[in-house]
């Protein structure tokens, strides 16, 4: 895990002053860092005979197509709302200044679809418990939530259902 951390570049005061941005882009650009990150994380749900993998726009994708590829099931996109072209159900968060959304269409999930939800960082939790609810709305069996990486110290794991497998590669 040490050889991805190191991967992963860190920019100071991005988007703004005192923050310190993980970038994820020097990561997956590596060939070798990629493969590691999507075997990695694969690896801790192999066993759990999942039969979706919804990742959270955008990143979510970026490491939730390779995962459901290598678990052999299928992808559902979490999305903001508008992007999906059929009907759609919704769970809205809150935000630092105000609330947003995420979407995923009606029938993508049917009762007892078993579910690992994928995205790039687990921050303050907000839109992974978001996405939890969606998936739990639509009756699905959420297995797990992967992230590539956990920010401690925002206590975002605090939000997720206590009952469900999160797991994270990298923790800062």
């Amino acid at each position: 895990m040490d050889d991805i951390k190191k991967m992963i570049r860190n920019i100071k005061d991005f988007p703004k002053q005192g923050i310190i941005f993980r970038d994820i882009t020097t990561a997956i650009k590596d060939a070798q860092t990629m493969k590691n990150i999507v075997d990695f994380m694969a690896a801790e749900y192999e066993n759990e005979k999942i039969d979706y993998v919804a990742g959270i726009e955008s990143r979510g994708f970026i490491f939730g197509m390779p995962i459901a590829y290598k678990l052999g099931c299928g992808f559902i996109p979490i999305r903001k709302p508008g992007k999906l072209p059929a009907q759609t159900i919704s769970q809205e968060y809150s935000l630092e200044y105000g609330t947003d959304k995420i979407e995923i269409h009606k029938d993508a999930i049917k009762k007892g679809d078993r579910i690992l939800i994928v995205d790039d960082l687990l921050a303050t939790g907000g839109t992974a418990a978001a996405a939890a609810k969606l998936v739990q709305s639509a009756n699905g069996e959420l297995v797990g939530i992967s992230f590539l990486i956990e920010l401690e110290d925002l206590k975002g794991r605090e939000k997720l259902p206590p009952n469900v497998k999160i797991s994270s590669l990298v923790r800062y």
